[in-house]
């Protein structure tokens, strides 16, 4: 059986179905068409479809014009289904919600029981739990897979995060260990997850853990620039430098690109002339709904997103600037005398032990959610698989490996002897930080939220006794003992009222 496909612009290779493509992908936007070309490249013939017409074309262009890789193109459903071999493989990178449950409506009509679709997306992980019941029901097997990287990554070799069926993993292991980003001394970055919608469970608190790296990462600009009045070519240096020590990453090496990028529309640097409004899809908030509902605190996590939400009220803000200027607040940013070299390594002290707070949090979330759902997640395996091709990979990741290897049940990455060590060395630079930056009426949530966090998880005793006693003055919620055993309430109003006679 031939099929001609053919296009406006030019006419595609007849494709023999004798010899049908190891997988398809259907969604080719930039992450599903980067995707793709990663695979064909890696030497497995790929199938590609989109419901815009054009976008199937432009893959395709792309595959010729990148090294005539296999690569296929199909503009309806029904013959891309059937281009692939059996037991049929399919990634879908298409938005979350809906359009992930309409596409597979329409593919899953052509597809047999055997086959496979892998979701790629950015989902909510109940969806994906919803989706693989409703699959298996059809005899269908399913995956959700978190992909990490952005579009580089996606073309190159993403981090890749993927969860349920087993059987489906097996099915394409041997595309994902070539596709996936390659580490040197630990390998391709991707495994396993575990069932149900773990795969996007992580991927979801890669990405909240990637909200405070980049908060954090924004605070030390800020203290730098406000504070130390360092050039646009000064941050460029110091966070080159940065990138050659423990604070080696791809955040940290993006942002020096960027300070050293000058405007191409007008005089200085292009970073000064970026609206102060950030965006977000979403993952961040449900990372914190998430540490909330287990109660888990994630204040580092939490604060980046509380960040973003003030960061787009810019009008509101503008007005705001102009009230508290009449006040005299704005005043408060004053010269200070400040040695440049030594705020720099304070500074840098400071974003990495607020760092350590950040994975602590996020790293925990996951064991919890982990223990809720009987994944049985290894800690020490995720952060093998995000030291390469993911947005926050960095040379830290090891140290965490290190620490769940030393201690697989470690209740928090702060205890492990080798960051308590860390952090205890750079809390006296992490205090100066913060303190410097409240005096200066400069905003530090990330730091200050991770070093409140630090400040309460090393404290034997804190002052919930009062909040509890509180509670049970109130709402007669009872409280325990320091001294005895039991559940205690006092008739606090009442003892009260009766001294005041």
């Amino acid at each position: 059986m031939v099929i001609n496909i053919l296009c406006d612009f030019y006419e595609f290779k007849v494709y023999n179905m004798a010899t049908p493509t190891r997988i398809g992908l259907a969604g080719l936007a930039v992450m599903g068409q980067n995707l793709a070309l990663n695979i064909a490249e890696k030497g497995f013939p790929i199938s590609v479809y989109n419901r815009t017409t054009s976008k199937v074309d432009e893959t395709v262009e792309r595959a010729k014009n990148e090294g005539n890789l296999p690569l296929y193109g199909f503009h309806d459903p029904e013959s891309f289904v059937l281009s692939i071999q059996k037991p049929r493989v399919i990634i879908i990178l298409v938005k979350a919600g809906a359009p992930v449950d309409q596409t597979i409506k329409t593919l899953s009509s052509y597809m047999e029981k055997g086959d496979c679709i892998i979701d790629g997306g950015n989902e909510w992980y109940e969806n994906t739990e919803r989706r693989e019941k409703e699959m298996a029901e059809l005899g269908l097997r399913y995956l959700g897979m978190g992909v990490s990287g952005g579009e580089e990554g996606a073309r190159n070799g993403p981090s890749l995060m993927p969860g349920g069926s087993f059987e489906a993993y097996k099915y394409i292991e041997d595309i994902l260990l070539k596709v996936a980003a390659q580490v040197p001394d630990s390998g391709p970055c991707v495994t396993y997850i575990g069932k149900g919608g773990s795969g996007n469970f992580v991927k979801m608190v890669h990405n909240g853990i990637e909200y405070g790296d980049m908060q954090l990462i924004a605070e030390a600009y800020d203290v730098l620039k406000s504070v130390g009045k360092l050039s646009n070519d000064e941050l460029h240096q110091a966070f080159s430098e940065w990138n050659n020590g423990e604070l080696q990453s791809f955040l940290i090496e993006i942002t020096a690109d960027i300070f050293g990028i000058k405007d191409d529309k007008a005089d200085g640097h292009l970073v000064d002339k970026v609206l102060d409004k950030t965006g977000m899809k979403g993952t961040g908030k449900w990372t914190v709904q998430q540490a909330a509902e287990l109660s888990i605190a994630a204040p580092t996590i939490a604060s980046s997103l509380d960040s973003r939400f003030l960061s787009g009220l810019k009008d509101e803000r503008v007005q705001a600037a102009k009230v508290f200027k009449s006040c005299g607040v704005s005043d408060i940013l004053v010269e200070q005398s400040v040695d440049k070299k030594q705020l720099i390594d304070d500074v840098r002290k400071a974003l990495y032990a607020s760092k350590i707070c950040s994975y602590a949090q996020g790293m925990n979330l996951i064991r919890a959610k982990s223990a809720e759902k009987g994944w049985d997640l290894k800690l020490g395996e995720l952060a093998r698989i995000w030291k390469g091709g993911c947005i926050i990979r960095a040379i830290f990741l090891d140290r965490i490996k290190q620490a769940y290897d030393r201690n697989a049940d470690l209740a928090n990455l702060l205890v492990d002897e080798e960051f308590a060590k860390e952090v205890v060395e750079r809390q006296s630079a992490w205090r100066r930080v913060v303190c410097l930056a409240i005096t200066s009426g400069i905003s530090t949530p990330g730091m200050s939220s991770s070093l409140a966090y630090f400040d309460s998880y090393r404290r034997e005793r804190l002052p919930a006794n009062l909040v509890q006693a509180q509670r049970d003055y109130f709402g007669a919620h009872t409280y325990e003992r320091t001294d005895m055993p039991g559940s205690f309430h006092t008739e606090w109003f009442k003892i009260a009222k009766q001294s005041k006679i």
